[in-house]
């Protein structure tokens, strides 16, 4: 009997150094907070971070909010020595017309960013060595980088892979 019991303590001591190892290390559970990411994450979805993932352009990513209280998920709009601008809705990155298929469906004279120059609301020309840039899909309501600055490397969780829950919207993250 103590030879069982000895057994199934193991088994379940090794369990518990698997999950904190996998949970610390590899991926982490998280809940959506507020409708910033809206259409494509919603308020109370239940994600999966992978922090394993490289972090690219138009990934989605929870990272630490500049305050410190709380965790944030946001998409990734700029990269290390990428000059960011918006005017109109129409997104220039390195001068460049990056299409937004992300975005939300808008009516015919909705804009949702009339003007953003990351060196006129910033002061910096280009996105910092080691940090990111990062706005909400929901542009109206969401406080990001054009608020709050970019955020640093050191501050992201990882990148958001997997939609647990509702049921009906399980499954990969489409970037």
């Amino acid at each position: 009997m103590l030879k069982e019991l000895i057994s199934w303590l193991k088994a379940a001591v090794i369990a518990l150094i698997i999950v904190f190892v996998v949970r610390e290390f590899a991926i982490t559970p998280s809940v959506v907070k507020g409708d910033s990411m809206q259409p494509n994450l919603h308020d109370g979805d239940r994600i999966i971070i992978s922090k394993l993932s490289s972090i690219d352009r138009f990934d989605e990513i929870a990272f630490i909010a500049p305050n410190g209280n709380d965790n944030y998920v946001k998409r990734v709009i700029g990269m290390p020595g990428d000059r960011i601008e918006i005017d109109n809705d129409i997104l220039y990155i390195n001068g460049v017309v990056y299409d937004e298929f992300y975005l939300p469906e808008l009516g015919e004279h909705e804009i949702l960013v009339d003007h953003f120059d990351l060196e006129e609301w910033h002061g910096y020309e280009e996105v910092p060595e080691d940090t990111y840039f990062v706005m909400g899909d929901n542009r109206r309501y969401s406080y990001d980088s054009r608020d709050f600055g970019v955020i640093t490397e050191d501050s992201v969780i990882g990148e958001v892979v997997f939609r647990i829950w509702p049921l009906d919207s399980i499954g990969m993250i489409k970037h």
